[in-house]
């Protein structure tokens, strides 16, 4: 799959520039193709609000900007992503007056698989996302864009060693769930209560050394000739289980007539 070198702080897209604006995050200027459509009236109409610089550039300029990354016509210049701590996501946990609820990324590499693995803990509801400062992709503006807004939203850290900050979880009652094969069954795990969820990179999996520090392995069923699933993927199954104990959700047997 490919992936795009583009400058930190430029986001682009539609969804993904809609949500930087409707979040108020601090925005340099917002750059148009000349003669935008329709689609970007809202998006040039709320900069204007807020005082926003619009600037107009040749769709090749933007190209450049974007290095070939899908704009769809729009992008902003920003400042460049800034991390959170791990104590600020268990902070958001606890003004919600909920349990942490967080996904740790252990060497994912693909921009789009993290983007996408953002985006779904946003809908489901997760405190914060976690990343080791190596072997992982960082905040690009691809994540960003992938993610479609989400990161507006979702907590990010980046830590420099993952088995001291998972140690440090656990001393403060999260419980470590690593997805990977020779698990337990994903669907009589409980995880409800503190917990983060690990998930390897996608070629790898877990790390060894990881994996030994963590409370408790889970898999999900593998039906088909294939060993794995994509990492956002599995992320995804594995986080609306989580939601759904912690909603309380029961699922109903279907009777068929």
């Amino acid at each position: 799959m490919k992936t795009y070198n583009t400058p930190q702080n430029i986001i682009f897209g539609r969804n993904a520039v809609s949500e930087a604006l409707r979040s108020g995050r601090e925005i340099d200027k917002l750059l148009l193709v000349h003669n935008p459509s329709d689609l970007l009236k809202p998006i040039i109409a709320k900069c204007r609000k807020n005082n926003i610089l619009i600037k107009e550039v040749a769709p090749q300029k933007l190209d450049s900007l974007c290095n070939g990354g899908v704009h769809q016509g729009v992008a902003i210049v920003i400042a460049e992503y800034t991390y959170c701590s791990v104590d600020d996501i268990l902070c958001t946990a606890n003004k919600k007056n909920e349990d942490p609820f967080i996904i740790i990324c252990d060497g994912i590499e693909d921009p789009h698989n993290l983007g996408a693995i953002i985006r779904t803990a946003e809908a489901a509801g997760v405190h914060g996302v976690i990343i080791p400062k190596h072997r992982n992709v960082g905040i690009t503006p691809t994540v960003a864009k992938t993610a479609c807004g989400a990161l507006e939203y979702v907590k990010v850290a980046r830590v420099t060693n993952l088995v001291n900050t998972i140690n440090n979880l656990k001393n403060q009652g999260v419980w470590i769930f690593a997805a990977d094969i020779d698990g337990q069954d994903w669907c009589k795990t409980d995880f409800t209560g503190g917990c983060a969820v690990v998930i390897g990179s996608e070629g790898n999996g877990v790390s060894q050394l990881v994996k030994r520090n963590c409370d408790s392995i889970v898999s999900l069923p593998m039906c088909g000739n294939i060993t794995s699933l994509n990492a956002s993927v599995a992320a995804g199954i594995i986080m609306y289980e989580i939601t759904r104990q912690r909603l309380g959700i029961h699922c109903n047997t279907i009777k068929k007539d």
